[in-house]
């Protein structure tokens, strides 16, 4: 198993930028992989990012089409977190925005989520 814990959310003009965190509570080399998910009011939660995290090819990208160039992913290992770095915020990303893992290619987890606002 493992748990997620999700920061960095808040609100920010359009244009801003800001950097989630999502800290893990195992190594994350154990984990075959982190993204990131976001959900607007009244929308299905969407794939926003993922890195591969475990193995030898980890660290290995992508993004969603309507966040590259602007969003980054990228790993920590020492301090088992997985950030999203956000730039050119426009108000269409608002939403709450969900670390998410894949463990042993089958189980899947999930943070609490956290707010991410852009205003005007």
């Amino acid at each position: 198993q493992v748990q997620l814990v999700e920061s960095g959310g808040g609100l920010v003009q359009a244009g801003g930028s800001l950097r989630l965190s999502c800290a893990a509570s195992r190594n994350i080399l154990s984990i075959n992989g982190m993204g990131w998910y976001r959900q607007a009011p009244g929308k299905q939660r969407e794939w926003v990012a993922g890195i591969t995290t475990g193995g030898t090819s980890g660290g290995t990208t992508n993004y969603s089409d309507s966040v590259k160039g602007r969003f980054t992913i990228s790993r920590d290992i020492a301090k088992n977190t997985v950030y999203l770095q956000m730039n050119s915020l426009k108000p269409e990303d608002t939403a709450v925005y969900y670390c998410n893992a894949v463990l042993f290619m089958t189980e899947t987890y999930w943070g609490q989520g956290t707010q991410v606002t852009v205003s005007p």
